[in-house]
Order: structure tokens, then C-alpha cells, then sequence
């Protein structure tokens, strides 16, 4: 009988010690790898025939930079990939409840998924070195990465424009019968942690799987679409808002008198301010873009116009001029002063600018007052200034070409303002929309 407890003690002792060597991580990773020595080099299937299903997950961070000359957007955003390896699983109640395992990354096989649209430096990837097992075999492994990627950007709608860009995943030497793509709803983090650009607000994510054909090889893709709107408050400051008040600026100039040629003068002055918003525009537009912006096709419209009305202002100038240049030189006329003193009648010629004024002393009365003599050299005082404003024009009525030049620059003014309303009108039309969309 004490024979017989000693031996039920023994073995009980023996069963402990070795249910307490099973119990540290190194007992359960020599479980797994003691007969899978081939585990970092072939796919983990019991059947070659059974494909490895890749759940893939992305995670956005913010929206980094898009470059609209270079077509490219960067992303920070965080992969996780999982798939089952049939040889990596093991009874967690044999193992003290050892329900989690974390290995180094380099031990096992890892699915060659890529992305095609990738532009970024090596340096920029930030892989986890290690890669967690679960008891029923499931791999999990992660990443973090400053995406760079091509995209091509519609820029018509600049600077109200909506992007959409893809981020498609696939494998680079698998088809679907050996690794077949699956993604879950692509996540969007709480605001409080998304590092977005001030220029850019994130819309909306969507996840989509398409299966393509090539060479009778199918490959699965998984695409993850990122709708992200640009925020056009400094444009519009900095762009349009310049413009249409240059634009009204242009129009309030046709109430400047054409005398003197301050019309003409603050005319260009217009259109080079207008041209040197073309010169910003182009340092922020890309010069391969196939369809002309909108933004674009306002400035060159409004530069357009604002040229034509320069146009229209010299022609004007030209034809007042040559009502000036036709009209009949005037000559200094005679002026005929009659005055009437003591009932006598007294007759005065006005000379030519230059002359001496000298009376008729034979028309004078005899014996005339000093008072008539300083009346009637006020008298011709008043016909020399009258004279000289009719001479300079200040008081000459148009002539024919002037008649004309005035009734072109109204008619002029009535289209340009009706053009200048309809193209502004058309342009917010087409641009309004976007901004409460």
C-alpha cells in the first residue's frame, strides 16, 4: 500500500513538471517549429490547391501633401495584413491558456502584396519586425508608411475641385487560385487624431475588390478610394478676388476723361496687374494638364477683355484726335467793341495776339473821361481771354470724328459691361455647386 502511494506521487510530480516546463514560450515555439523548418520560405498550406485568403486593412492618418505639378499625393497611413497558417497552430489549454505568441517577422512567410501606384522612397516604410500568432493559426503583421503615390488629379474645377484617388493592392507574383485579396471597410480615424493639411478635408473612403484577367492568370486587387476636397479660401482671396476688382476697376475707368491720356495710362496699368496673376498661377498650375482649368480660362478671359477695352480706349483717343487735327485753323478774328459814350459811338479793333493795342483816336470823343478809357480796356481784356479758351477747345463743341468717337465709346461700354456680367455669372455657375457640395 505505501509502495503504491509513492509511485501515484511520483507520477503526479512527474506530470507537474512537465505541465510547468510547457508553460513558457519557448516550449510552445519549439512545438511549432521543431517539424516546419521551411516556414519563412513556402506558403503555410496542408493543400496546394487551397488558396491563402489576405485580410487587409488601412488606416488613415491624414492627408500629408498633393503635388499638382508632379500628379502625386502622400498619405500617412498604417497596414494590417491577416492570414492562417495551417502549420502554426496548437492547443492553447496544452500550453497554460498561451493564447497569443509574438515571433520575429523574418521566421515566417509573408504575403508579396504591393501597391501599384507606390512612388515612395524605401526610407519612408516603417515594417513591425515581429508578427503575432494566435492559437488557431492566424498571422498578424503591420506597418506604417508616409504614401507616396501617382494620381492623376482633375484640375478643372481648381481651386473647388474634388479629388479621387485609388490605392490599389495586389500580389506581385501570385494569382487568386495562390493568394486571394479580402478588405474590410476602410476606417476612418476620430478627427482628434487625423493630421490633415489645411488645404485638404477628407470626404469620403470606400473599399473595393475587383478581380482582373491577364493571360488567362487571375489576380485579385483590392482598391481603396480616398475622395478628399481642397479648401479655396486663400485662392480665392489671393486669385479671384483681385480679379473681379480689377475687372470692375476696368469698367469704372471708361468714366475718365480721355483728355490728357490718364485713361489710357491707368488702363494698362490694369492689364499688367492682371498678367502677373497669370505668372502666380502659373507656378502653381502643371504645365502637362490637357484640360484648361477654370481658373485658368477666367484669368485669360478677363485679361482678354480688359486688352480689348485698351484697345477700344486708343481708338477713341485716335478719333478725338483727328476731330482736332480736322477742324479749320481759327485765326485771331477782329473783334469789333462798340461803345457808346455821350451818344457817340465808338468803334475799337481787338489786334492780334502780340500787337500793341492802339484806338482809334479819330472815333474817341473829345474831352472822354478817364473812367471810359479803363471801361473799355476791360472790355477787350475779356473778348483776348474769350478768344484764347475758344482757340485752346475748352469751349468747342465735337466734330464729326469727336460726334462718332463719343456714341462708339457708349455703344463700346453697354456690350463690355453685358459681356463682363454674363462670363461672371457662367463662371460662379459652373464653380458655386462644388463649394456647398
Amino acid at each position: 500500500m505505501a509502495a503504491l502511494r509513492t509511485l501515484a506521487f511520483l507520477a503526479f510530480a512527474g506530470v507537474s513538471s512537465s505541465q510547468t516546463s510547457d508553460c513558457s514560450y519557448n516550449s510552445l515555439l519549439t512545438h511549432l517549429t521543431t517539424s516546419n523548418e521551411a516556414l519563412d520560405i513556402m506558403r503555410p498550406v496542408k493543400n496546394w490547391t487551397t488558396p491563402t485568403v489576405v485580410q487587409l486593412e488601412m488606416l488613415l492618418y491624414g492627408i500629408l501633401d498633393v503635388d499638382e505639378k508632379f500628379q502625386t499625393v502622400s498619405l500617412h497611413i498604417s497596414i494590417h495584413m491577416y492570414w492562417t497558417n495551417e502549420f502554426l497552430a496548437w492547443n492553447s489549454s496544452e500550453f497554460c491558456g498561451i493564447d497569443l505568441l509574438t515571433v520575429k517577422r523574418s521566421m515566417l512567410w509573408t504575403p508579396d502584396i504591393a501597391i501599384q501606384e507606390d512612388s515612395s522612397d524605401i526610407g519612408t516604410t516603417q515594417k513591425n519586425p515581429f508578427a503575432v500568432l494566435y492559437p488557431s493559426g492566424l498571422v498578424h503583421v503591420n506597418a506604417r508608411q508616409r504614401l507616396t503615390y501617382t494620381c492623376q488629379l482633375n484640375l478643372f474645377l481648381f481651386p473647388f475641385d474634388v479629388q479621387r484617388c485609388n490605392i490599389t493592392f495586389t500580389s506581385m507574383s501570385s494569382d487568386e487560385e495562390s493568394i486571394k485579396l479580402t478588405g474590410t471597410t476602410f476606417k476612418r480615424l476620430p478627427d482628434e487624431f487625423l493630421q490633415f493639411e489645411g488645404e485638404w478635408k477628407l470626404k469620403s473612403l470606400e473599399t473595393i475588390e475587383r478581380n482582373f484577367t491577364k493571360n488567362n492568370s487571375s489576380t485579385t486587387k483590392l482598391i481603396y478610394s480616398v475622395v478628399f476636397q481642397r479648401k479655396p479660401f486663400l485662392y480665392i482671396i489671393n486669385l479671384i478676388v483681385p480679379l473681379l476688382f480689377l475687372l470692375v476697376l476696368d469698367l469704372a475707368s471708361f468714366f475718365i476723361s480721355e483728355a490728357g491720356g490718364e485713361k489710357l495710362n491707368f488702363k494698362v496699368t490694369v492689364l499688367l496687374s492682371i498678367f502677373l496673376l497669370l505668372l502666380i498661377l502659373q507656378d502653381i498650375l502643371p504645365s502637362t494638364e490637357e484640360n484648361l482649368p477654370m481658373i485658368a480660362i477666367y484669368c485669360v478671359s478677363v485679361f482678354t477683355m480688359v486688352w480689348i477695352s485698351v484697345l477700344e480706349t486708343m481708338l477713341v483717343g485716335f478719333l478725338m484726335d483727328s476731330d482736332v487735327c480736322c477742324d479749320k485753323k481759327v485765326q485771331n478774328p477782329v473783334v469789333d467793341i462798340q461803345l457808346e459814350a455821350n451818344g457817340d459811338k465808338i468803334s475799337l479793333t481787338e489786334p492780334a495776339e502780340g500787337d500793341q493795342f492802339k484806338p482809334d483816336d479819330s472815333n474817341l470823343p473829345p474831352d472822354q473821361p478817364g473812367d471810359l478809357m479803363r471801361q473799355i480796356l476791360n472790355k477787350v481784356k475779356a473778348a483776348r481771354q474769350k478768344l484764347r479758351r475758344s482757340q485752346n477747345g475748352d469751349e468747342r463743341s465735337p466734330g464729326c470724328y469727336g460726334r462718332r468717337a463719343e456714341i462708339f465709346d457708349s455703344v463700346f461700354y453697354v456690350i463690355y459691361l453685358t459681356a463682363v456680367v454674363s462670363f461672371q455669372v457662367f463662371s460662379f455657375a459652373v464653380w458655386l455647386p462644388n463649394v456647398f457640395s
